[in-house]
């Protein structure tokens, strides 16, 4: 599909209804310029030019010009802009970097595709921190809401004995299958999908879990956890944002959890705990 964009011009009383109309009228979200003008998008030009054409009748004194946006392939887009990272002991990068090792590291192959989870995002980068600091040779360890896989593998690239994965969306599964054997860790590296509640005590017990989620999920996942622990086990959170690290304390505490190492990136905040 090459897609249209409009670019539409109208006083500035009329914006805000014309904007509303725009974004009820093709179900897309416009861009609102710094000059004032508003981008609208269609799939095609007849699309474009029809669209144009009913916002001048509703708005006269609008201007609206139709114009080709270059073709983009989406499935190869979001790789703009990844780049390989260094966090501890890994090297996160991706297929189609070529960046190598150094020594004592370990080289982390990851292509995120359209599946949560790559080295771009603070909350990710905060878990692999903790994880590469608290992983133990020969673990068992436990990723809630898995997406990318990038948990689960780091941790047996780094000695873990075998991880599982736990995620709700079964295409993010398949991402993970193929980062699993990119990093030649398949055969001890598996994931499931359903819910994280009911999975991970049947998945259990863990050394070593960690749960990338949301501050709200993970309250409400903290006895489930618990149940999918040895004793002993640690526990990352992660996924929360450095302003919610005073809500989800009073939480831990009050379930009985001990905070013993906590990261901060790009404003994300991950906590590792433990469970008296």
């Amino acid at each position: 599909m090459s897609w249209y964009a409009l670019d539409v011009r109208l006083p500035e009383a009329e914006r805000e209804a014309a904007g509303a109309w725009l974004v009820g009228r093709t179900g897309q979200a416009i861009e609102e310029r710094p000059d004032g003008a508003l981008v609208a998008f269609a799939g095609d030009e007849a699309g474009a030019r029809a669209l144009a054409d009913e916002l001048r009748a509703r708005w006269p004194a609008a201007t609206a010009a139709p114009r080709a946006l270059p073709a983009v392939d989406w499935t190869t887009r979001w790789r703009d802009g990844i780049a390989s990272r260094r966090i501890g002991r890994l090297l996160l990068t991706t297929s189609w970097l070529d960046d190598a090792a150094g020594p004592g590291e370990e080289r982390l192959v990851v292509d995120p595709e359209m599946a949560f989870g790559s080295g771009e995002h603070g909350s990710t980068r905060a878990a692999l921190a903790l994880l590469e600091r608290h992983v133990r040779p020969g673990a068992r360890v436990l990723d809630l809401g898995s997406g990318s896989g990038i948990l689960a593998i780091a941790a047996v690239r780094l000695g873990a004995a075998s991880a599982i994965g736990i995620e709700i969306d079964p295409e993010a599964n398949e991402v993970a299958d193929r980062n699993a054997a990119r990093n030649g860790v398949a055969d001890r590296v598996r994931f499931l999908a359903g819910d994280a509640a009911q999975l991970g005590p049947l998945a259990g017990p863990a050394d070593l879990l960690c749960s990338n989620i949301l501050r709200t999920v993970n309250v409400a996942l903290l006895p489930a956890i618990r149940t999918s622990l040895a004793p002993g086990g640690l526990a990352i959170f992660s996924g929360m944002e450095e302003g919610e690290a005073d809500l989800f304390r009073p939480a831990l505490m009050a379930a009985g959890w001990q905070a013993m190492d906590e990261v901060t990136d790009d404003g994300w905040w991950a906590v590792a705990a433990r469970a008296a």
